[in-house]
């Protein structure tokens, strides 16, 4: 089951905004529904689903949708149509009661503005939601200081807001989302608001944090970079409506359309690609019962000069070369251990900026089961920079 499930949601602001959904689905555009209607579409048939501990990353230009759609999500902004789901329960159709209950017990909200309280102390700014929800004084407290030092604000306990830094004062407020321990951190705009240095510190500070709990994190932003740093996956709104979604890899390889390529027109994909991603298949493979006549065969056959060895379970073995099994073979030798090379290796998830300047080539790729995955090759490498794909 995902974590939360989106179906067609549509967000239409003005009078008797629910008559207008039969109007766009008949085909009235958005400019046709504000000068007829004067309704304003703001989102528009939007599904999405988000599986738990990942982030998703909705991006687009101001007035795409963006910070609509996350609204709808816990009903700060009500939806016009369309169903939300978390953990399989239809948000939409929760009572008043219901809402406050699940906003406090699974939901955590961080805001471009930092959104502190200027008269609290920067542990009581991070205790608020559980003071909101009843905990005692001694509990919040304990719990609030254990936010902040996980954020790395140990020792500004005491201090207010007006004597933090923005980067300071957006890690009070990630401490108050987390403090109530939410299964889903809904982040809009987060970072938009600091300095180049600071915000790329941020994200990091958020990737590490991640990686330790794990949290499912819907998060905003018109920043391309940002995006294709921090999602796992990233939806692209124009005027409301979903253009394309996928992987940061499948955005950059594979724009959906013109839009979308004049996007990321300018990206550094060396950034964002991964070995994965540039890697061959191994054109054939070898294995320690083969003999040097077995891979002089196979070598010849495919006109390569050098071959992989793998064990039963694929697992990487050593390299053997043309040159080598020919020696070995005039002399008789039977196995190929004698010859073995050990082969350079790299993870599959390992960016190809980490790649240039190698002279080792080719590199495999290879898997935590240590597995054969693909070979790297300078050419495959060069290329895979060279070949940016027209919608």
């Amino acid at each position: 089951m995902a974590k939360i499930k989106v179906e067609e949601l549509f967000k239409v602001f003005g009078k008797n905004p629910k008559a207008s959904i039969a109007l766009i689905k008949k085909g009235w555009s958005k400019e046709d529904l504000l000068k007829k209607k004067k309704l304003s579409v703001g989102v528009k048939e939007v599904s999405f689903e988000v599986s738990e501990g990942e982030i998703i990353v909705i991006m687009g230009l101001s007035g795409s949708g963006k910070s609509t759609i996350i609204r709808c999500l816990n009903r700060l902004i009500e939806p016009t149509a369309g169903k939300i789901f978390i953990d399989g329960v239809d948000v939409t159709a929760l009572s008043d009661s219901e809402l406050r209950k699940l906003r406090m017990s699974s939901f955590g909200m961080v805001f471009q503005k930092f959104g502190l309280f200027p008269h609290r102390t920067v542990v009581q700014n991070a205790e608020y939601g559980l003071e909101v929800q009843g905990i005692d004084k001694a509990d919040r407290r304990a719990k609030a200081l254990e936010t902040l030092e996980l954020v790395g604000l140990q020792g500004w306990e005491n201090s207010y807001p007006e004597q933090l830094s923005g980067g300071m004062q957006q890690r009070v407020g990630l401490a108050r989302a987390l403090a109530v321990d939410p299964d889903i951190l809904l982040m809009d705009e987060a970072f938009s608001a600091l300095d180049p240095l600071i915000r790329r510190e941020m994200q990091d500070e958020l990737l590490a944090l991640q990686s330790r709990l794990n949290k499912t994190i819907v998060f905003i932003t018109h920043d391309l970079d940002e995006a294709l740093k921090l999602g796992d996956k990233i939806i692209i709104l124009k005027d409301g409506e979903i253009v394309q979604q996928g992987s940061p890899e499948e955005i950059l390889t594979r724009p959906a359309n013109e839009y979308v390529a004049r996007f990321i027109e300018d990206v550094d994909v060396s950034k964002v690609l991964t070995a994965q991603s540039v890697m061959v298949k191994a054109a054939a493979v070898i294995y320690p019962k083969d003999g040097p006549k077995t891979a002089l065969r196979k070598m010849k056959e495919l006109g390569i000069t050098s071959m992989m060895v793998v064990n039963k379970d694929h697992q990487l073995r050593g390299m053997v070369t043309l040159e080598d099994a020919y020696r070995l073979a005039n002399e008789q030798g039977k196995s190929l251990d004698p010859i073995l090379k050990e082969v350079p290796t790299v993870e599959p998830d390992t960016g190809i900026n980490d790649l240039f300047g190698r002279e080792d080539f080719p590199l495999a790729v290879i898997g935590d089961d240590k597995r054969l995955r693909g070979l790297i090759v300078r050419g495959a490498l060069l290329a895979a920079l060279a070949d940016r794909p027209s919608p």
